[in-house]
């Protein structure tokens, strides 16, 4: 595998700051803000599916 690039921090109100990253093979990634290399991997329709919830409201307890 080669490297994730990470996108800009998404921060919610009063939640924790979370990052969507990619890589050359077609992964999706999602870690917290500084803390990257602990992150959660899965297709991109999955990850993106949670972020839109995260965003909505629905999962904010998630983070």
């Amino acid at each position: 595998m080669t490297g994730i690039t990470w996108e800009e921090p998404f921060c919610g109100e009063g939640s924790s700051c979370f990052r969507l990253g990619t890589d050359d093979e077609g992964n999706a990634y999602i870690a917290v803000a500084g803390q990257e290399d602990r992150y959660l991997t899965d297709s991109h329709d999955a990850l993106r599916t949670l972020i839109r919830d995260i965003k909505d409201g629905k999962a904010d307890h998630l983070l």
